[in-house]
């Protein structure tokens, strides 16, 4: 099947790594819907894209987004839970009201996206979930994300276990640092591993702690979306693969 009678959504595919996915996406041939809270300009001006107003944390919002897709575009092969923040505090400085943010924008988001999508997507479709290999292992002032990405790696291997009598494979991508503007904001933090200068822990984290001397790019994420979304990747389901250079090795 040509990627030109395939349709994808993306949550949170207006900036950072969600926008490289949205773009390759598009590159590949793909109709992309996709949301923000408010109008964005950074989006390729073409008929193959349409972007919602929407917040991921309301429920309402995937299914207006899965609505859009079979409406405009005919049906639904891939949906991919991008949407999510990064933020470290230490345990004694955890509120209600941090924890209800990052779980309600990381893991009910996603389970959001999986439930709207279930009954839409095609047989062969897929579900992307992306997680982080902080969903693999804990680090200092981070219990709270690392949670959440847990959270998602286990929501991903319960799924495909569930779905998979439908025909929907799902699966999750762990990426490590990728230099995105929220990234780098999160990593000025004085609880964070890059306080005072996130740039050098960068540097220094991809020389000590990767394997290729380097950490990957968002172009390399959606690399692996779009071959995890293909028919060559059929046989996968159920996985939450590391894209990190080497960083985690399993």
């Amino acid at each position: 099947m040509s990627n030109n009678n395939l349709v994808a959504i993306v949550t949170g595919g207006t900036k950072g790594l969600g926008l490289g996915i949205t773009n390759s996406l598009l590159n590949s041939g793909y109709k992309v819907v996709t949301c923000s809270r408010h109008k964005n300009n950074h989006l390729p001006d073409t008929n193959d894209l349409i972007c919602l107003e929407g917040d991921v944390c309301d429920p309402l919002t995937h299914e207006k987004l899965v609505s859009e897709a079979v409406t405009q575009f005919g049906k639904l092969n891939v949906y991919i839970n991008n949407a999510g923040i990064s933020s470290w505090s230490p345990l004694k400085q955890v509120s209600s009201e941090f924890l209800e943010k990052l779980f309600t924008t990381n893991v009910y988001s996603a389970f959001w996206g999986c439930k709207a999508a279930q009954d839409y997507l095609v047989k062969n479709g897929s579900i992307i979930n992306i997680s982080s290999i902080a969903g693999k292992r804990g680090s200092k002032n981070n219990s709270v994300y690392v949670a959440t990405k847990f959270a998602i790696n286990g929501l991903t291997q319960s799924l495909a276990k569930e779905l998979g009598q439908f025909g929907i494979r799902v699966n999750a991508i762990c990426p490590v640092l990728i230099k995105t503007a929220g990234l780098m904001e999160a990593l000025q933090s004085e609880y964070s591993p890059g306080y005072p200068d996130p740039n050098q822990f960068i540097d220094n984290f991809k020389l000590t702690q990767s394997a290729l001397g380097r950490l990957p790019t968002s172009n390399e994420v959606a690399d692996t979306v779009i071959y995890l979304a293909s028919n060559k990747a059929s046989a996968i389901t159920g996985q939450c693969i590391n894209v990190d250079c080497g960083v985690f090795p399993q």
